[in-house]
């Protein structure tokens, strides 16, 4: 089954949470270590992928490591690409929609097409949106960041990616965000656009996951929480929120 397939039969029966690593932050040892860990406490997908200093060696190291430990999906999350592992199940080949700079919206995803092609990783179209505050990935992203006010424009980014064929939208609020996306903000893309929707970024506790799923999101990622060493119990609380 490809990548997805598989996404969207997980999703089709209830929302679905994807742990993310980032390759800069931790060894390949620690990444394989956490990517198991996740695993055993329900994490349905693992992404890998950073903003910054992510190079095609601790990348394919990073990936090989989780693969020897998980039978998880390994999805790469990229920023550019400098880096395209071909150790990954699947790629979110995505444009930052609200990047100021065209580079982001087009120019690597034009660079990066024929090494995808090539190296025969499934692609899985995205449409990226950036709310605020938009942390480093907003940063150098060089993002029109999203109002947390102006729900009305992230439907607006949402409904241009649903008519340009995207599989899936992914709003983020940053690696590191103080607070999770709005439940207002969600809720009016759910009600106007019909992609299955990816959230992510300042989600830390339990009521931040369970408010993110009742405002209708598809999909939620975290990546903060694994970065600390005892992680097991808060990721597991924050999977049996989002499954309750």
């Amino acid at each position: 089954m490809k990548v997805k397939e598989y996404l969207m039969a997980k999703m089709r029966d209830r929302t679905i949470h994807m742990t993310l690593m980032d390759p800069a932050k931790q060894d390949p040892a620690r990444a394989a270590e956490v990517a198991s860990i996740a695993e055993s406490v329900g994490t349905d997908a693992l992404m890998v992928g950073g903003s910054t200093n992510v190079t095609q060696d601790n990348l394919d190291a990073t990936v090989l490591a989780i693969k020897d430990c998980s039978e998880l999906p390994v999805i790469y999350f990229p920023s550019g690409a400098q880096a395209i592992s071909r150790h990954v199940d699947a790629i979110y080949f995505m444009s930052m929609l609200n990047s100021r700079n065209i580079r982001n919206v087009i120019g690597e995803q034009i660079k990066g097409a024929p090494i995808v092609m090539r190296l025969g990783i499934e692609p899985i179209s995205m449409g990226y949106v950036i709310v605020e505050p938009g942390m480093k990935v907003g940063e150098v992203g060089q993002a029109d960041l999203i109002p947390r006010n102006r729900p009305d424009l992230a439907v607006a980014y949402g409904l241009a990616a649903q008519y340009l064929g995207m599989s899936f939208l992914y709003l983020e609020a940053g690696s590191g965000a103080p607070e999770p996306i709005p439940k207002t903000m969600i809720q009016e893309v759910r009600k106007y656009v019909s992609l299955p929707l990816i959230v992510g970024g300042g989600i830390r506790t339990p009521e931040d996951a369970a408010m993110t799923k009742s405002a209708g999101a598809n999909a939620i990622v975290t990546g903060t929480i694994v970065e600390n060493r005892d992680f097991a119990k808060a990721l597991g609380d924050v999977i049996r929120a989002i499954r309750s």
